[in-house]
């Protein structure tokens, strides 16, 4: 890598995000699971599912930034991470405390928006050994 501090942060919160999804995961199935309606266990499920992939597509957006100029792949990775937060974050918190915090849909946009944003980045041309 060529030192992008924002590549590896990205590679970093996507590697949390991953572990974080697999012990939520672990949690909901042994501690959580008997606890909940199936309508919660599905709301549970849809939030680990969107967690593991842009877990996955922060790592992609890392390594993509270091192979792309601009700032598309950065405000790609941005949108994963407030979009991850912002749906899943207010599904676990509705599932938790039993209110709803009214974010999830705009969580869900923000991720669609990183996916066309990391889209975009991706037809980019990659800059050339030795160009200036």
């Amino acid at each position: 890598m060529s030192g992008n501090p924002l590549a590896r942060l990205w590679l970093f919160i996507g590697g949390l995000s991953g572990l974080l999804a697999v012990a939520l995961a672990a949690w909901a199935a042994h501690g959580l699971a008997p606890r909940l309606a199936p309508a919660e266990a599905a709301m549970v499920q849809s939030a680990l599912t969107m967690q593991g992939w842009h877990a996955l597509a922060l790592l992609a957006t890392g390594l993509l930034a270091e192979r792309r100029a601009g700032r598309l792949p950065h405000w790609a990775g941005g949108c994963f991470v407030l979009g991850s937060l912002g749906f899943c974050g207010a599904i676990w918190w509705r599932v938790l405390t039993g209110s709803s915090l009214g974010i999830a849909p705009f969580g869900g946009t923000l991720l669609m928006l990183g996916w066309l944003l990391l889209a975009i980045a991706g037809l980019r041309r990659p800059p050339e050994h030795g160009a200036p």
